[in-house]
């Protein structure tokens, strides 16, 4: 061809840099960027003088949709790609071309070391969702990434720079629900592979070195299923799940010709990227009699240079065990939920059964003296009792909410739980019914345990209602203790050591896993309206916890039901529990009783049965009021005070008057029906109460000086 006049003139020079820099032309914004940039101003010099080695990664990190950055020679100049460029924020494009350490400078003593073991031990780095300190927004923060720092040679085989595939993942990090991101995305691999591997074999080296020495599971297969690339990574997984490796060219179809349902799963997720589409997938491979495990997959479709589709390809990551400490995670999250709900709900229960105690007091103090005073007829009488039966009642609901909030009064004394259940069958065999076997099986040597007697005898026969009511057709009932060991994985979170295990088992309907969740809540029940409180299970757990003790329950439809009482053994020696003496109510010694309450009827009826007592009562609604009334004169023999009131509570009261004047006698009572708060050396009674409790409590008082 004869060059016209007037056409311009292209140097021989010009010409072949613009021959040399055509590795750039695919490489997309960066690419572009790269091509009109001012290479005489980056250490790395124009692109035409480049070694061939640089070339040939460049061209391969530009076309790749992975976020990947080299970091070149000495200096670490960066190169990177339109994926990468996003990552760094405000420092594209000023860190194109030049030294790391101008960019990355927050974080160069982090970043350098790793480079520099690279470089020299041409060891690949990887790790997954390392922290790096970085300012890309204008402000400093910490991102984290899975990365894979790899040693990149030059043409003369020395190390040129290192080649560094990432990807963030502070999203997931910091909390939100996401999967890893993949380690490598690779698009046109097997195309890109197969096509420079018949035309350069210094770039399929290194193409195969990156491929090889990623963590990542990488593999491509063709239209007809056959492998056409797969890394080491990705032939050990299928190694350690079906116990065999495949190779470049095998059949996927062949490799799983024995597993029918295996390859049937495998190829229905490759006939989609084959199709075409590209998707993530998280699905669960493998032989059990080798291995099972979870695998994150990404598919894409594999394409040829001019666009037409030769197959596809994915990358995977075993996700196995991440899976399985979310899992794990996440059952700890719920039992912390449900313990927190039990917890609120004990709470809120306490406080119920503190304000109906002081409600049922003067009811209760009322009722009884109706009734020893005979007032009315016949027919009054037989209301009166009939509200007296109604309020007795009342007060055994509140002892169980009381016990499911861990606030009843326990006189916790060693037990010997195999006597104890053994005299109790009869009761409950008389309780249950002639349609229920009941067996009592407790061994000889079974050790003391540190129990309050009372209340598990009350445990016990709420248990076993609880097995009758299950068994409305008959069935068999099993008591049985036994000395038992807890080690550290025990599912009730009972400290290690040695317990007396009470077991109350039943043939009946058994309960649904919804049911057993709810079983120990107050007031939960599956018996109709007016056939029960809902209250059994939780007093027997409540009673358990407060006892350092536990409860444990199994059961399933159709399989009855296994209710385990744990109770802490008792290292001290067993003995008797003195019985509180039935007192009658008669006039005590006379004196002057300083009544503290801030509720007005309960101050009515205490009052009432000191002034019948034989006491001259002075009442005061606070114990301000009262140490204000002993300031002005009052010398009182008798203190009755409630323990929980605003401001000072009835024990410090009593503390502060017991200092003023040493002989007074002093009982304090207390709505929470517990010991907490109360000096063990005061006296103390339970709201509600009647008279003849109260004059008990003063004949002990009075016996005991004080």
């Amino acid at each position: 061809m004869t060059r016209r006049e007037g056409d311009p003139v292209l140097s021989e020079t010009t010409a072949r840099q613009s021959i040399d820099v055509g590795f750039l032309s695919d490489g997309g914004e960066l690419g572009a960027k790269m091509r009109t940039f001012d290479w005489s101003t980056s250490p790395l010099g124009p692109p035409h003088q480049w070694s061939q080695a640089l070339k040939t990664t460049v061209s391969m990190l530009l076309a790749a949709q992975a976020q990947i950055v080299l970091f070149w020679g000495p200096e670490y100049v960066a190169l990177y790609n339109d994926a990468y460029a996003p990552g760094i924020g405000a420092n594209h494009p000023r860190a194109l071309g030049r030294p790391a350490i101008e960019n990355w400078g927050e974080l160069w003593d982090d970043l350098e070391p790793l480079l520099s073991s690279v470089r020299r031990t041409r060891k690949t780095f990887a790790a997954k969702d390392r922290p790096f300190y970085v300012e890309r927004h204008g402000y400093g923060e910490t991102s984290y990434w899975d990365v894979s720092y790899s040693a990149v040679p030059d043409d003369d085989g020395s190390v040129g720079g290192v080649l560094c595939i990432v990807s963030e993942t502070t999203e997931r990090v910091l909390g939100e629900m996401q999967l890893r991101a993949s380690e490598a995305r690779y698009r046109e691999l097997n195309a890109t592979l197969e096509q420079r591997v018949a035309e350069r074999t210094a770039e399929r080296h290194l193409l195969a070195t990156i491929v090889e020495t990623t963590d990542g599971q990488i593999q491509a297969l063709d239209p007809n299923y056959r492998w056409l690339a797969i890394n080491a990574s990705c032939a050990d997984a299928y190694q350690r799940i079906y116990g065999k490796r495949p190779k470049i060219g095998d059949s996927l179809q062949e490799f799983l010709a024995d597993r029918p349902d295996h390859l049937a799963a495998a190829t229905a997720l490759w006939a989609r990227a084959l199709g075409g589409e590209a998707f993530t997938s998280i699905e669960e491979f493998g032989d059990p009699s080798f291995d099972r495990r979870v695998y994150e997959m990404k598919f894409e479709t594999l394409r040829a240079p001019d666009g037409t589709r030769i197959g596809a390809f994915l990358t995977g990551m075993d996700v196995t065990d991440r899976l399985e400490e979310q899992a794990r995670l996440a059952q700890a999250e719920e039992a912390l939920r449900q313990a927190q709900k039990m917890e609120a709900m004990g709470q809120l229960t306490g406080g119920v059964a503190h304000d109906f105690n002081n409600l049922l007091t003067p009811i209760v103090g009322l009722l009884d003296l109706f009734q020893r005073k005979g007032i009315g007829g016949e027919r009054e009488q037989r209301l009166i009792a009939g509200a007296a039966q109604a309020a007795e009642r009342a007060k055994t609901l509140v002892q169980r909410l009381l016990a499911f909030a861990r606030r009843q009064p326990l006189q916790a004394v060693p037990v010997d739980i195999g006597r104890l259940v053994a005299d109790m069958g009869e009761l409950i065999s008389s309780t249950t019914g002639p349609q229920i076997q009941v067996t009592v099986d407790t061994p000889e040597g079974l050790p003391e345990a540190m129990a309050d007697p009372n209340q598990i005898e009350m445990a016990i026969l709420n248990l076993s209602v609880n097995a009758r009511d299950a068994m409305p057709d008959g069935g068999k009932l099993r008591i049985s203790a036994k000395a038992r060991t807890v080690e550290p994985a025990h599912g009730s979170d009972l400290a290690p050591g040695t317990y007396v295990c009470i077991s109350v088992a039943d043939t009946g309907i058994g309960m649904d896993e919804a049911t057993l969740t709810h079983a120990v809540e107050p007031f939960f029940s599956t018996k109709g309206i007016g056939q029960g409180t809902g209250l059994g299970l939780s007093m027997v757990h409540g009673l358990a916890s407060q006892l350092g003790g536990a409860l444990t329950i199994t059961s399933s439809l159709g399989a009855g039901t296994t209710v385990e009482l744990w109770l802490p053994i008792s290292h001290a020696v067993a003995g008797t529990i003195d019985a509180v003496p039935q007192t009658t109510l008669r006039p005590l010694p006379a004196g002057t009783a300083l009544l503290v309450d801030d509720e007005p009827l309960v101050r009515m009826s205490t009052a009432e049965m000191l002034s019948e007592l034989g006491y001259r009562v002075v009442e005061t609604g606070s114990a301000e009021d009262a140490l204000q009334r002993v300031k002005d004169g009052l010398r009182p023999n008798l203190l009755v005070t409630d323990h929980l009131m605003p401001g000072m509570s009835g024990t410090e009261l009593g503390l502060t008057l017991r200092n003023q004047i040493p002989e007074l006698q002093i009982l304090v009572v207390s709505g929470y029906a517990n010991n907490e708060g109360i000096t063990p050396d005061l006296s103390r009674l339970t709201k509600p109460f009647r008279s003849d409790e109260l004059a008990a409590s003063l004949a002990n008082l009075a016996k005991a000086g004080g």
